[in-house]
């Protein structure tokens, strides 16, 4: 492998020539620079790119860090992310946490020390946040918010109308005995949704009904097992996300249900899967695109010492599928 000695000495020039050229830093001679070129190309010579981000303290990358890697919500959210870092030239570095509180510090440190431009991530560690008060990076929460914390900006949807819209929309349907499987209460997530489906109880005069709930499948099926034996009249089910949808229509099938015929049934996210699923899933569609678009833009305007918006707060959307059906 040929190193930055060996194209200056084909260029005839010194080593800190090459690397004014090939970083920008100074004016050279385009005599020079020209035989430099040539080098650079004869020789193959590709450049360290992590002495490189030392050197300009910039590594032209992002770093996203996530709870779950197999929610397919975050998939989505990481690929609008890498669209985005792509087209503004960054490249993308994915950390799952696995929700371990240590594995966020560690990805937060090793991000700071290889330079990168900026961190996004989904947390709900009030620790993490404190880490993030000490990070030198700007970082960008996503999803949820953070009590606390010290970050640059936040980017989340709007749930509280998520989970208004929701049991809205089991009301519509002629639903009477609706359920909700409430998200983690210690996620902001989860809690505005749950707040969303408790405030429309309030102005309908209708009893809550809920099950604890995580946005995990084998958890879905367990929370679904229960309604059926907490709830046996329920007719309509407000899920924690799309997979636990997923989960519940497997398990209320299971169990002689017919979807939506007999139980009506709304999802949280519309994520690819929503839509490949049969029967479709009637669900809350949160802006996953533009979320992940939106967090990179604001690490890019932080670089450029441009204006960003601290909260961003971004609308919902019902999407009428096949599991639920209105009021004929």
């Amino acid at each position: 492998m040929a190193s930055i000695r060996d194209v200056a000495k084909l260029a005839g020039v010194s080593p800190s020539t090459v690397s004014r050229v090939m970083n920008n830093t100074a004016n050279v001679d385009e005599e020079k620079k020209h035989r430099v070129l040539k080098a650079i190309r004869e020789t193959g010579f590709r450049p360290n790119e992590l002495a490189r981000a030392l050197y300009k303290q910039s590594s032209k990358m992002i770093g996203i860090i996530v709870p779950n890697i197999e929610n397919l919500f975050f998939n989505e959210l990481a690929k609008a992310v890498e669209e985005e870092a792509f087209e503004y030239g960054y490249k993308l570095l994915l950390c799952n946490s696995n929700n371990d509180t240590k594995k966020e510090f560690a990805n937060i440190q090793m991000l700071d020390q290889i330079k990168a431009d900026g961190i996004i991530i989904v947390t709900s560690n009030d620790k993490t946040g404190q880490e993030i008060a000490g990070c030198h990076l700007p970082v960008v929460v996503l999803d949820r918010y953070i009590t606390g914390s010290k970050a640059d900006a936040y980017v989340e949807a709007d749930h509280f109308k998520g989970g208004t819209i929701a049991m809205e929309h089991l009301i519509d349907c002629g639903c009477k005995n609706i359920v909700c499987m409430k998200g983690p209460m210690e996620l902001s997530s989860g809690l505005r949704r749950y707040q969303g489906y408790q405030d429309t109880c309030k102005r309908y005069k209708i009893k809550e009904q809920c099950v604890d709930c995580t946005y995990d499948y084998e958890y879905g099926i367990k929370a679904a097992e229960e309604i059926i034996k907490k709830y046996p009249n329920t007719d309509g089910i407000i899920a924690s996300n799309d997979i636990v949808a997923i989960a519940v229509c497997k398990v209320f099938s299971r169990n002689g249900y017919r979807i939506p015929e007999d139980v009506q049934l709304i999802g949280f996210d519309n994520v690819l899967l929503s839509r490949m699923y049969f029967p479709e899933l009637t669900t809350v569609g949160q802006p996953i695109e533009k979320m992940g678009k939106l967090a990179v833009q604001i690490i890019v305007n932080y670089g450029r010492n441009l204006p960003f918006l601290k909260e961003n707060i971004l609308d919902v959307s019902l999407i009428e599928r096949q599991t639920t059906k209105r009021k004929e």
